[in-house]
């Protein structure tokens, strides 16, 4: 499964968020069924790798001796996930449901070290009509010196991440045929 590097979907709902730090990473997804923004939502909770779950453990451990937001412990994710309809409001770990339309979902909080944002945007192919592209675009807004200093130990994680994060929604949704 091929991931690249991309861009901001132009008619994303993150076009015009001013920001210090912004990647997009996209991929293929063939489906006989049909997929929707609310599917990539509920996907990007539950195709994470396992290393990727040890990792935020760990940044929760050490930031909370520091101040800032931590993801609450899930007593039981499945039971989490089944009830998540990925709705504005709606909050899973550390993301919460910012904004959701037919194409998008965008996740994001806000600390006082910075805001990041994430896009879920899915494309349909008008040519194939079994492909999507979908696309993750990051956004960061550094607030000051600590989210400059935060964002540079963590940036290097984040490019391994989101890509592998990718791939397990690809991987899931696909599973889902």
């Amino acid at each position: 499964m091929k991931i690249k590097k991309s861009t901001l979907p132009q008619h994303s709902l993150l076009a015009n968020t001013p920001c210090d730090y912004s990647d997009s990473f996209e991929g293929i997804l063939t489906s006989k069924n049909q997929i929707q923004s609310i599917d990539l939502g509920k996907s990007f909770f539950s195709s994470a790798p396992k290393w990727v779950d040890y990792l935020f453990e760990l940044r929760n451990k050490i930031v909370s001796l520091i101040g800032l937001k931590t993801s609450v412990k899930s007593k039981n994710r499945q039971e989490q996930l089944s009830e998540f309809n990925c709705l504005p409001g709606e909050r899973l770990g550390l993301f919460k449901v910012l904004e959701r339309n037919t194409d998008e979902v965008i996740l994001g909080e806000d600390d006082k070290h910075l805001n990041f944002r994430i896009s879920l945007f899915l494309e349909s192919n008008t040519l194939r009509p079994n492909e999507y592209k979908i696309t993750i675009t990051t956004t960061v807004l550094l607030h000051n010196k600590f989210g400059k200093l935060y964002f540079a130990i963590i940036r290097p994680f984040h490019q391994m991440i989101v890509p592998e994060m990718l791939k397990g929604i690809i991987k899931n949704l696909s599973a889902k045929n």
